[in-house]
């Protein structure tokens, strides 16, 4: 199947490409600013999907609008009639179409040249109006204030909100090619289309986010980064890094012992650190009411013991690195681990609270 992708090193174009390969599409001809006018023609000729997402949107004149959307699309239509293939064509519009501006003019005259294509042709078309689309590769300070406020953010620049409450609906790049490879599949039905899942908030909500994700590397509190709004504006964030900010260094805490360190904290899902102890040391040596800890011996061999606070019952197991094992702490019951090998013990914690000063729900009773 040969695909044409138009616009194929704009953002939406590089995203959509990479996917399109990882699918098992090998025949995609890259159409670009490079691309001359015989080339583009000799695609459409033989195209057996077009993804048209070239267009204009920040001339240096006016008149690149009308040449950049609506004669462009003009051009690739009356090419793929002569073709005499029905190719299904895809259109990336803007929700300015419903605008009284000379962008919004323009893209509503591309979508009329699809339409009428299609009506002429029977040939298969698909709009889109896309609202705000983001993610990995947009290029910042050009027309996404999400890459914008990404960068800025990520390298320490300041950002400007005129109106923090001004509503804005999103996209994410990762939903909206995997919307476009779906229209690659039979029978799909003509027409204006949408991206979903499509997210309504605020400018200064989705800064509220960043910054937060920003401060994570301080307070070691992460949002809920696995699902909805949250994980795709993380992943974005995230891809505005340079190499150097890859890695980071946490604190730790060392005493004669060995050394404790927090890796990382959730509002509801509890935090995982770990810990280290010499031979022959022993740690814990309390209980909790209610809180639980899960413990992965990752190196060395532990020995856990129980005991029950009230009925004096005694439990004990070992626990080395070759097992892949997990140890719980269970409320009521006192707990220790002892370093019985010869060489360092470390050991993976997580507890399903994040450890709190005032409250730590902790107490001393030796085994």
């Amino acid at each position: 199947m040969k695909i044409v992708v138009t616009g194929a090193q704009g953002f939406i174009g590089q995203n959509l490409c990479i996917m399109l390969e990882e699918n098992g599409h090998s025949d995609i001809v890259r159409i670009d600013r490079d691309t001359s006018q015989d080339q583009l023609i000799a695609a459409l000729q033989c195209a057996d999907f077009v993804f048209h997402l070239a267009g204009v949107n920040r001339p240096k004149d006016d008149a690149e609008f009308q040449q950049g959307n609506a004669d462009l699309t003009a051009f690739i239509v009356g090419e793929l009639e002569k073709s005499g293939r029905k190719t299904p064509l895809m259109l990336s519009s803007s929700t300015q179409a419903e605008m009284d501006n000379l962008y919004g003019l323009s893209k509503l005259s591309a979508e009329k040249e699809v339409v009428a294509y299609g009506g002429e042709t029977d040939a298969p078309y698909f709009i889109y109006r896309f609202p705000n689309v983001f993610g990995k590769w947009c290029r910042p300070n050009y027309n996404s204030f999400v890459a914008t406020f990404c960068h800025n953010i990520a390298n320490n620049i300041e950002i400007t909100i005129n109106n923090p409450v001004a509503p804005v609906t999103l996209v994410y790049i990762d939903d909206l090619c995997h919307e476009l490879m779906g229209l690659l599949k039979n029978g799909t039905a003509s027409g204006y289309r949408q991206v979903l899942p499509a997210y309504s908030t605020t400018v200064g909500k989705v800064s509220e986010l960043l910054h937060s994700f920003k401060k994570s590397r301080q307070t070691l509190v992460t949002e809920n980064v696995g699902q909805g709004l949250e994980r795709a504006l993380y992943s974005t964030y995230l891809s505005y890094f340079s190499p150097e900010q890859f890695s980071y260094n946490l604190p730790t805490y060392s005493d004669e012992r060995g050394i404790f360190c927090e890796m990382l904290k959730t509002e509801g899902a509890g935090q995982f650190s770990f810990f280290s102890a010499h031979p022959g040391i022993t740690r814990g040596g309390h209980y909790h009411h209610t809180k639980n800890e899960k413990f992965l011996v990752v190196k060395g061999t532990a020995l856990f013991k129980f005991k029950h606070i009230v009925t004096g019952e005694c439990f004990e197991t070992t626990v080395n690195s070759d097992e892949a094992r997990v140890v719980e702490t269970v409320p009521g019951w006192s707990h220790d681990i002892t370093n019985i090998g010869d060489d360092e013990l470390l050991v993976m914690l997580w507890a399903n609270e994040i450890f709190d000063r005032n409250a730590p729900d902790t107490f001393a009773h030796l085994l």
